[in-house]
């Protein structure tokens, strides 16, 4: 061992030699130090620019060569007997950089080349590696001067050729000279004069069977990377333990000169050979590990300029970088994304936006945006993915359709992917588990100053391609992207207006609106019928703004009674008496009866329900377990699923996979035969396999066995329904950016709302007319609301705005106002849903208040029924 601990090259080549003599040991091994000597005079130089010997590389007249040119080169020196310089000594070699060189030269060499290697114009290029770094910080701790460590980190960090050679990662015994002389015969080592030509050749590589019995090189894997990524982190830590100003706005300095080269150079050249590929994507490793990015001077020059960089790389080194991340930098991941929040969060603070400038335009914001799909795709990479078999197929078999279905000529459209995405071969809805939550991708203050209106016309916009975040959806709320949902659903009715007015002004006059004309008595008879005529004759009708009318009654829809419309028929479609969907007892959420009398077309229809209640931003009381919502994305129900399908069921099964001993039939008493009850009560059997009755779970098949009972509880079971459902679903959204914008959990909110239920907020956001927040009235009827029992406390929501259920975002969405409706007197207050209004008249006292407002909503139903 050396006196720092580290293995000594001649300590390995005596063991391996052991069976000879000591004194044949000890020639073998000087021979060997010897022709190392020779070898790194070559490659590294003895360190006097003054050197004038034509075999070292400090004289500049050694150039170009490859590492098995050197140590080839190298052998015949010795042979030779060639002039060696003093102080090129191989026993201080690091053994994990891939350019060992002496860890000892950095102190006797003039910062201008520390460390150098050659480059393919002959140009020494400085590298770092771990040992180099830690001898140059221990030189100036002891001079108490840092401007060695100034310059050779100016040095390096500002040239991406000489950032890319560092902290290169080789395995121990494994450098270019190491390798040839370890494979080298014993004659090879004898004194110089018994050196034979063939010899030499034999380790200059042209013989390409020296070694046949070895297996061919393994290809290396698409995740893995040349940096040794331990020996970055560790020569991080050791450099951010010196006081940081000695240091760091050289650093810095460097960094935005290398990320500005870069991005310059990508802007210019564009698509990279895979060699400035290699080189790029250790440049990137390496100073996204720097531990303080989210700080300091990092923050606020140098991090943007990297992420600009970074943003400029090809989508297949983004995905190489993004794999590399997910299978070596888990640790890393948090804080990277932490700082990446950090400045965005800053330049929109920060920052001077105007409908002229906005966000989308601002780079600093812009930029780290795009590293973060990165992180985001690295997370899910990280996690835990679905089996690649959970296929997106729920369309593939259309053999089923009824004749409705088949005059409906649903066309579903894919979702357009996202480009990184396809690379990598993922999606979100792959995430079984992201290793970081997909809610600390969201950043609330951007979401809050992008102006969805403009970001949707980006979004839509073909040529000059704009920044839109919508095709960086994980990084805004779920309220946010509402609002590009609504956007996108508004606009489709307007177009239908616009054609309306065009077919009537040729002749063709047609409705402009989706009318509905429902009685309360018949809801359900009156709708599915209106709606069935519509998506026979002209399914496109669909996307027409909806307007309900309840027949009898005054009430004119300006989104209010279209609000109750939903509540009403949803209340009735998805009651299990109704015999269209059954109740989970232990979740409580509804699924679909798999043993129906029901048709296709009604179960169709009742997928339309659900795409208009979504096209129409109205939000509904439905409990679908979360495999609803990612069966309507296109993704099969798998055991997973179970988890929040059936908890029961789900553990138990995780007992059988689980179970280890060779008494599991025994145990389980289960086979591939499964009972399920139909709407009477009866009990069903479905064989998992042919003969299922007489195949026992065992420890061979219990992973098939769950598998097919999942698939056939979430899938078989319920294919039919859950196709027409789904079916009719995209028959309302099939153009709209939904999969794009939304999660499968998110989907959820979007339908069902949110479930805090807080009328803090609701407060903080109403607005006052003929009030002010101060009035006597306004205080005595928050205290009487915020009294009122949750129940009660929807009923006054729903009277208000038509709806108990909470939007996205949160009460304070609602945007409720509270108007003055004339002095006190015996009325009662009224409410315009369509605008969520509260008409109140200034009740005396605040028990006469209390006693008209539980009155009004516990007793008025309909339109002009009171």
């Amino acid at each position: 061992m050396n006196d720092k601990g580290q293995e000594d090259p001649g300590e390995d080549f005596t063991s391996r030699v052991g069976t000879e003599s000591p004194c044949s040991d000890m020639k073998r091994a000087a021979a060997k130090k010897l022709i190392e000597r020779y070898f790194y005079q070559l490659t590294d130089g003895c360190g006097n620019p003054q050197c004038d010997n034509q075999n070292c590389a400090s004289s500049g007249k050694v150039t170009n060569l490859t590492p098995n040119q050197a140590a080839a080169q190298a052998i015949q020196l010795f042979s030779q007997e060639a002039r060696l310089c003093d102080g090129t000594q191989p026993n201080k070699i690091p053994k994990t950089s891939l350019e060992s060189g002496p860890a000892s030269l950095a102190k006797s060499l003039p910062a201008k080349s520390i460390n150098p290697t050659c480059s393919g114009e002959g140009k020494q290029v400085p590298y770092l590696t771990e040992s180099k770094l830690l001898d140059i910080i221990e030189r100036c701790k002891a001079e108490g001067s840092y401007s060695l460590l100034i310059r050779t980190l100016g040095e390096v960090f500002s040239s991406a050729e000489a950032l890319s050679r560092s902290f290169q990662r080789v395995e121990k015994n494994d450098s270019p000279l190491t390798a040839l002389l370890d494979r080298a015969p014993v004659s090879l080592l004898r004194p110089p004069s018994d050196l034979s030509k063939e010899a030499v050749r034999s380790l200059q590589g042209e013989d390409k069977d020296v070694d046949s019995s070895d297996p061919s090189p393994a290809v290396p894997h698409p995740a893995d990377t040349s940096v040794d990524l331990e020996a970055v982190r560790r020569s991080f830590t050791a450099l951010w333990s010196l006081p940081g100003e000695e240091f760091e706005s050289a650093l810095v300095n460097a960094l935005v000169t290398l990320a500005d080269n870069i991005e310059l150079d990508l802007r210019v050249f564009g698509l990279l050979p895979s060699e400035s590929t290699d080189m790029l994507l250790n440049i990137f490793l390496i100073v996204f590990e720097i531990p303080v990015l989210g700080s300091s001077e990092y923050l606020e020059y140098a991090l943007h300029m990297l992420c600009k960089a970074a943003s400029c790389l090809p989508i297949g080194a983004q995905a190489r970088l993004t794999k590399v991340w997910a299978r070596h930098c888990k640790s890393r991941l948090q804080s990277l994304l932490q700082a990446l929040q950090q400045l965005i969060t800053i330049k929109v603070i920060g920052g001077s936006f105007t409908r002229d400038y906005c966000v989308q335009d601002a780079d600093t914001i812009t930029a780290p945006t795009k590293v973060m799909k990165m992180l985001y795709y690295a997370s899910m990479l990280a996690g835990e993915l679905d089996p690649p078999d959970i296929s997106r197929d729920e369309d593939r078999d259309t053999s089923d359709i009824d004749k409705t279905s088949q005059r409906i000529g649903v066309t579903l459209q894919q979702t357009a992917q996202d480009p990184l995405a396809t690379e990598l071969g993922i999606s979100a809805l792959d995430s079984r588990q992201p290793y970081i939550n997909f809610n600390d991708f969201y950043n609330e203050l951007l979401s809050d100053a992008v102006e969805m209106d403009k970001d949707f016309a980006y979004y839509k916009s073909e040529q000059p391609k704009k920044f839109s975040f919508m095709n960086y959806a994980f990084i805004l709320t779920p309220a946010t992207k509402t609002l590009g949902l609504y956007y996108d659903n508004r606009i489709r009715m307007y177009s239908e207006r616009r054609m309306s007015f065009f077919q009537s002004f040729v002749g063709q006059p047609t409705n402009p609106y989706l009318r509905l004309k429902v009685r309360r008595d018949s809801l359900i008879d009156d709708a599915l019928v209106e709606l069935e005529m519509v998506a026979m004759e002209n399914p496109t009708d669909l996307k027409k703004q909806l307007v309900v009318e309840f027949e009898g009654e005054q009430g004119v829809d300006e989104g209010g009674v279209s609000k109750e419309f939903f509540q009403l028929i949803v209340k009735e479609i998805f009651n299990p008496d109704y015999g269209m969907f059954t109740l989970q007892e232990e979740t409580q959420t509804t699924w679909f009866n798999p043993t129906t009398f029901e048709n296709d077309a009604q179960f169709t229809l009742i997928g339309v329900v659900l795409g208009l209640a979504i096209y129409n931003n109205v939000i509904l009381d439905v409990h679908f377990p979360m495999v609803v919502y990612r069966k309507l994305l296109g993704r099969k129900g798998c055991f997973a699923d179970l988890k929040d399908w059936s908890p029961t069921l789900y553990r138990t099964l995780t007992e059988m996979i689980d179970y280890t001993g060779d008494d599991m039939p025994e145990t389980f008493m289960q086979t591939f035969r499964v009972g399920y009850k139909d709407v009477f009560g009866s009990v069903l059997f479905h064989e998992l396999r042919e003969n299922g009755d007489e195949i026992y779970v065992t420890q061979e098949n219990k992973k098939e066995f769950v598998e097919l009972y999942s698939d056939f509880l979430l899938n078989v079971s319920v294919e039919r329904q859950f196709k027409a459902f789904r079916r009719g679903f995209q028959m309302v959204t099939d153009e709209s950016p939904l999969a794009l914008l939304f999660r499968p959990e998110e989907i959820e909110q979007l339908v069902c709302g949110s479930k805090v239920f807080d009328f803090a907020e609701l407060e903080a956001a109403t607005e006052y007319d003929g009030y002010t927040v101060d009035s006597e009235a306004i205080r005595n009827f928050w205290r009487v609301a915020h009294s009122l029992p949750l129940e009660s406390q929807r009923r006054l929501l729903q009277f208000t705005t038509g709806s108990d259920r909470v939007p996205v975002g949160g009460l304070s969405r609602l945007k409720m106002v509270i108007s003055r409706h004339g002095p006190d007197s015996d009325r009662l207050p009224i409410a315009h849903t369509c605008f969520n209004t509260l008409l109140l008249p200034e009740y005396e006292s605040i028990e006469k208040l209390q006693d008209r407002l539980l009155k009004a909503i516990n007793y008025s139903k309909g339109f002009g029924m009171l």
